[in-house]
């Protein structure tokens, strides 16, 4: 198939609408070929104007930060995504969790739910970093350090008061790793302090871990 051939070079990512129409130039009303082909399954709809390969291409698809990223930006993997991604929490997670610039939102998509929570800026830009994701594929994605605040601010109802209170949140609530806690820059964590929502909880985290 001549479509599938025109787009397998670009798969890496989530692809655009003037992209597929690009590809679908030669179609007098190229519009209604991409309606076509979500309906035959050679592309799923992730929104308006962003797809991924469907289940006929027989393509694979961008890896989901990946997705993650374009779907709603500008984003990054944070939350529960994040920390497991960097072995802090054991659980398995199912939904892709992301924090962004815009309004908190929610996509269920037929390859997942991807959940985005809003915080503001210049919070929002610590602790990121560009992470391969295997086959030339990069996410943006919170830090160990960054994931754990983030979780922290995100929580409703959660302000840390006391170590024993910080303690049981992160090993029974979360059930992070103690090692792992223990591995985490805390000069990152008091430098974004100042700038960050629940900034005395973030403090009793720093003051928290610096005992382990």
């Amino acid at each position: 198939m001549t479509f599938r051939r025109n787009i397998q070079d670009y798969i890496s990512a989530p692809l655009t609408h003037q992209l597929v129409s690009d590809v679908l130039a030669e179609y007098r009303r190229p519009n209604d070929k991409i309606n076509d082909l979500v309906q035959s399954g050679f592309l799923i709809s992730l929104r308006r104007g962003l797809y991924v390969p469907g289940p006929e291409l027989d393509l694979p698809l961008p890896h989901s930060f990946v997705i993650a990223n374009h779907l709603r930006g500008p984003s990054y993997v944070s939350l529960e995504t994040a920390l497991a991604h960097w072995g802090m929490i054991p659980e398995r997670v199912y939904e892709i969790n992301s924090i962004t610039l815009k309004t908190s939102q929610v996509y269920d998509t037929a390859i997942g739910r991807f959940t985005y929570r809003h915080l503001d800026a210049p919070y929002y830009s610590f602790g990121l970093q560009r992470v391969e994701m295997g086959n030339n594929q990069f996410a943006l994605m919170a830090s160990p350090e960054k994931a754990v605040c983030d979780k922290i601010i995100a929580t409703t109802g959660i302000t840390l008061r006391s170590q024993s209170q910080t303690m049981a949140f992160l090993l029974d609530d979360l059930r992070m790793d103690d090692e792992a806690l223990a591995s985490l820059n805390l000069d990152n964590i008091s430098s974004w302090i100042a700038d960050a929502p629940k900034a005395s909880s973030l403090q009793m985290l720093v003051n928290t871990l610096q005992r382990l």
